[in-house]
């Protein structure tokens, strides 16, 4: 595979000043000493605490923490890999790529060739919005538009197109603008007929599709003729185009999905459009194909998808079947997300598209916050299988159901919908408690995890993703006790849910805590000889031992930043799954007969909230490694 050259990306940098790429995002004011600073772009803040030292071409926030050079502030604040922001800057800069053997480059091919395919697209993308906008054949395409609410701004914000209904109109264009038959050919856009090029899109409504920096790589093109097949015609894969990697709509959406920590996947062009101009901001869809393990990683780059449960996949379907089943076919792909995964489902079977023309912008944003987990809508899907009338219907719908609920990923939940369960079912409380503890039993309980050894059970995976907030604050305040700070001594022994993790942290506060680090002689390794003294077994020391030599996922510039993150997003989990109890405990209580101990515990929900969202704040990402 290709990388791009080291002496191009050191000629990037020289050429991409931090003051001028920051200051396309950033309003920036002198802050004496020759700095600069503004407002961060990476947290919500009332005074500026965003600084740059544009001599040594950094950045660094105050209020947040984050920082870096100018591919980095790239790479955060696009949402983007280290090659794609070199890329977007080299073009900034016009400086042409050059890329050599022997490395890995996300995009594939080579440098010149991508900028032809690209151009190429850009021209039959003018070429078809010209032709919707002047061309009187283009009245269907209009009109299309128009009885789905999209007028001409709608239109132009997204590029949507006419493709002429002939054989040759755009292979005529792309010739007289310099393409050759060749680059016409490799980007799709022609394709080779008995007697010569043609056009491959003829009579259709164009949607530009574009990569995630807003490159146009490939169209869908909507028939407007009822004989015309398929309905929905694609660019063919190509050097730039493949349709597992991209996500419609993914190049407007990803800084609001990277803000809201929530990404919404819809079923067509439209639906995206309509989503986005109804107050959906997060919206995406797929081109042609289902959800991929392509498509999910970018969302959970985007959503920075690890443990803490706070991003959201908001899943829409149409209310028919073929949406149920769509839904529950969504449902196979939930175990490849950390994050939490809702489904929206409008009753009458209207998608986006027609239910904002039906009912307006609110009915659209309505839909979306009256998503459902999508294990509920697995459960209920499940429980709609049996008679539910008859003792024997229940049983069988108890041990069809029960595994669900024991694979959610967020354990907090677990319980509360055992309990659920048992009310769909008319079952004692107890009987669904039991058998979902049981199905978490005979999951656990692999060939691998009974062939282990004692130690090797009890041991986390280093890897889970359940616990990688708690493995990290421990390594944290093991490798670095002075930045994680006094904060430490005071945390709650309950936030580590694996009785491994929360060992060790008995042990730290066993050894003194970090208030020991200060007082006591020997540095960072007498303080981690101290914790190791105070385990109280070997398998614990040894588990002490892994931790203490394991990398933190930071570079050393970041260090001190992910720390307290780690700390705060490990406050936050506590805080969620009190939160979610709370809720609980506040629907199970009627206000009328008991509002004292309502308005109480409704007091204490909005200051956990207020808390949550306070190390919410904190808790922002730090970038590299994470």
């Amino acid at each position: 595979m290709a990388r791009i050259s080291d002496e191009d990306i050191a000629r990037v940098r020289e050429l991409s000043p931090i003051d001028a790429v920051v200051g396309d995002y950033v309003q920036l004011r002198s802050a004496g000493g020759g700095e600069l600073k503004g407002l961060c772009p990476f947290h919500e803040e009332k005074s500026p605490s965003f600084h740059l030292t544009p001599a040594r071409s950094l950045y660094h926030c105050f209020g947040c923490g984050v920082g870096g050079d100018t591919i980095d502030f790239v790479m955060r604040i696009e949402h983007l890999s280290f090659a794609e922001a070199v890329e977007r800057l080299a073009q900034r800069a016009g400086i042409e790529l050059r890329y050599e053997q022997g490395g890995s480059s996300t995009r594939g091919g080579n440098a010149g060739q991508r900028t032809r395919l690209v151009a190429a697209h850009r021209a039959a993308l003018d070429f078809y919005a010209a032709h919707l906008a002047d061309d009187p054949a283009a009245k269907p395409a209009r009109a299309f538009l128009a009885e789905r609410g999209f007028d001409d701004a709608a239109s132009a914000a997204y590029g949507v197109g006419y493709a002429p209904d002939s054989w040759d109109a755009l292979t005529k264009h792309l010739a007289a603008q310099g393409f050759s038959r060749e680059e016409a050919l490799a980007a799709g856009l022609v394709s080779q007929g008995q007697r010569g090029m043609v056009d491959r899109f003829r009579g259709r409504l164009m949607f530009p599709i574009r990569d995630n920096t807003g490159d146009p790589i490939g169209f869908g093109a909507r028939a407007l003729k009822d004989g015309d097949q398929p309905k929905y015609l694609n660019t063919p894969e190509t050097a730039i185009y493949k349709k597992s990697h991209v996500l419609y709509g993914l190049d407007k959406a990803r800084l609001e999905i990277g803000r809201r920590a929530q990404a919404v996947v819809v079923e067509g062009y439209t639906d995206v459009m309509a989503c986005h101009l109804a107050g959906v901001p997060t919206a995406v869809a797929t081109c042609g194909t289902s959800l991929t393990t392509d498509h999910i990683q970018m969302l959970r780059r985007l959503l920075m998808d690890q443990d803490e449960f706070r991003g959201e996949v908001v899943f829409t379907f149409d209310g028919d079947s073929a949406g149920q089943r769509a839904a529950l076919k969504a449902f196979e792909e939930d175990a490849r997300f950390v994050t939490q995964t809702f489904v929206a489902v409008e009753p009458a079977g209207m998608d986006p598209c027609e239910l904002r023309l039906a009912k307006g912008d609110a009915a659209v944003r309505d839909l979306i916050a009256r998503r459902v987990p999508l294990f509920e809508f697995k459960l209920q899907a499940e429980l709609a299988r049996y008679d539910l009338e008859t003792a024997e219907g229940r049983v069988r719908a108890l041990a069809a159901c029960a595994p669900i609920v024991a694979s959610i990923r967020d354990r907090s939940l677990r319980p509360e919908y055992a309990r659920r369960l048992a009310g769909w079912l008319g079952m004692p409380v107890d009987e669904a408690v039991a058998a979902v503890a049981a199905s978490a039993g005979r999951a656990a309980a692999s060939p691998s995890a009974a062939a282990a050894p004692p130690e090797a059970a009890a041991r986390p995976k280093p890897d889970d993703p359940a616990y990688r907030v708690e493995r990290e604050s421990l390594k944290s305040v093991i490798q670095s006790p002075g930045l994680v700070g006094p904060v430490w001594d005071a945390l709650d022994p309950e936030l580590f849910t694996h009785p491994a993790y929360r060992a060790c942290h008995a042990a730290v506060a066993a050894a003194g805590g970090v208030r020991s680090f200060g007082a006591a002689s020997g540095g960072v390794q007498g303080f981690v000889t101290r914790v190791r003294d105070a385990a109280p077994d070997d398998a614990v020391r040894s588990l002490l031992t892994e931790l203490a030599v394991e990398s933190l996922l930071a570079d050393d510039a970041s260090r001190a930043a992910y720390v307290r993150q780690q700390v705060a997003r490990l406050q936050e989990m506590g805080l969620t799954r009190r939160i979610t109890e709370t809720k609980s405990r506040l629907q199970r209580l009627n206000p009328v007969e008991q509002p004292e101990r309502y308005n109480a515990l409704f007091t204490e929900l909005v200051d956990m909230q207020a808390r949550q969202r306070a190390l919410r704040e904190q808790a922002i990402d730090p970038g590299p490694g994470t």
